[in-house]
């Protein structure tokens, strides 16, 4: 009777694709970080393009609306550059998340092309087995004599 094939590396082969899976579940939510982010930075690009435009309407200005329109003008142009800096972090850290998921990915597909190879040398071996078998049978059978 055959022996069924067991895998010698099979709690490694789990442990890798639990590796992989988390690996996924973290590029995907650096990469929902990175959307959230690219909103906030058209929202306050949206603003700040009102507030220019606001400031270009021809209207006479007081001194202290001046003022303010100048300080809301810097708040918003800080928050812009803010909101582009954290966003090129977000993006090399997604970068990263990437790169670590296809490293992962890659020694998972190692583990189990490793285990197809293993089963099929199994499955030839077990087939050498009983074609031994068989031939013994056979010799055995063939050398007697009936009477």
């Amino acid at each position: 009777m055959a022996r069924s094939f067991h895998f010698k590396l099979e709690k490694i082969l789990d442990y890798r694709r639990q590796a992989e899976d988390q690996a996924k579940l973290a590029l995907s939510q650096a990469r929902a970080a990175v959307r959230d982010q690219v909103r906030l930075l058209d929202r306050v690009e949206k603003e700040l393009s009102a507030c220019v435009a606001e400031m270009s309407a021809p209207r006479q200005m007081s001194q202290a609306d001046l003022w303010l329109w100048s300080g809301w003008r810097s708040s918003l142009e800080l928050d812009k550059n803010m909101a582009q800096a954290k966003l090129t972090q977000l993006e090399l850290q997604a970068e990263a998340r990437h790169k670590d998921l296809i490293t992962k990915s890659t020694q998972r597909k190692l583990l189990e092309k490793l285990k197809a190879k293993q089963a099929e040398e199994h499955a030839h071996e077990e087939q050498r087995s009983e074609q031994k078998a068989c031939d013994e049978a056979a010799t055995l059978r063939h050398g007697r004599t009936s009477f």
